[in-house]
């Protein structure tokens, strides 16, 4: 029986943005170990070049992560150090990596932790919102009905809701934010530690009117922080008594679209977001 050790998968945060926040020991150990496995190998050979490490890259994506654990896992028992990287951040965290992991775990394979940076953990830090308990739920769906059905699963968590989301598909978002949840305090994070830097904070409506104003907001990589909601009690109480204004209005022989308009002044928000609910308490009629 060979006495050989076995090699560590380290598990390495790179870089969000700035250079700079690679850790001294995260770029030692990618200029020691045998193997760079890569969410992209092409955009993590940038890094490389920056670092002047030549090690040999592997590619591992979602598509293919489930066939190279075999091949990592005799590259660790030959006695080889791995690194695992995604594009930017801390692997595993909305990026490939998990599969992997589990995997070499139950096989009894030591993994290490090379803690740095994270998108998410960067926004919280900055965003003023309440982080003693936060709801982390990755990327919302890309379709609008699947991701306003995501949304509608989370109205009544009190934790701060925290989400990734792309440029293309951020004002959508916030027109979904201002149908499912409201007035709610939203932070938007954007591209953190790079040169363009923005935090933006306001209601969504507010956060759509802002990014209709400015479009060069709407570009870069985002995390988005909304605060969580009121008690359910508190909650409850809040919808009936703006569903009581709403029916008032309604009976009185106001068409939805004036009791929206009503309804902006008297309750604050925004036209669309009464205009939503008030057609559907008349459906419900």
């Amino acid at each position: 029986m060979s006495d050989a050790v076995e090699g560590t998968l380290y598990v390495v945060a790179t870089p969000i943005g700035n250079l700079e926040d690679l850790s001294p020991r995260a770029a030692r150990l990618l200029g020691e170990v045998a193997l760079i496995a890569a969410e992209d190998t092409r955009h993590s050979a940038g890094l490389l070049r920056h670092l002047g490490v030549r090690q040999p890259m592997l590619s591992l994506h979602e598509h293919n992560e489930a066939e190279r654990v075999d091949q990592l896992d005799a590259r660790l028992l030959a006695g080889d150090d791995v690194a695992l990287i995604s594009d930017a951040g801390t692997p595993l965290i909305s990026d490939p990596g998990f599969v992997l992991v589990r995997e070499l775990r139950q096989r009894g394979r030591v993994v290490s932790p090379v803690p740095g940076p994270c998108a998410l953990v960067a926004a919280l830090s900055a965003a003023g919102l309440p982080t003693d308990r936060f709801l982390f739920s990755g990327f919302l769906p890309a379709k609008g009905s699947a991701r306003r059905k995501r949304l509608g699963e989370l109205t009544e968590r009190q934790e701060t809701l925290v989400f990734y989301e792309s440029p293309h598909r951020i004002r959508a978002t916030l027109d979904d934010l201002v149908t499912t949840l409201g007035d709610r305090h939203v932070v938007l994070a954007r591209e953190l530690t790079k040169r363009f830097e923005t935090l933006l904070d306001g209601t969504p409506a507010q956060l759509v009117e802002q990014l209709s104003e400015d479009p060069d907001q709407s570009r870069g990589e985002f995390v988005v922080m909304v605060a969580g909601g009121e008690a359910q009690e508190e909650a409850e109480q809040t919808q009936l008594s703006a569903d009581s204004l709403l029916n008032s209005l309604l009976e009185e022989g106001l068409g939805v679209k004036q009791t929206a308009a009503v309804a902006v002044r008297v309750l604050g928000g925004t036209r669309k977001q009464w205009y939503q609910r008030a057609q559907l308490l008349k459906d419900r009629d």
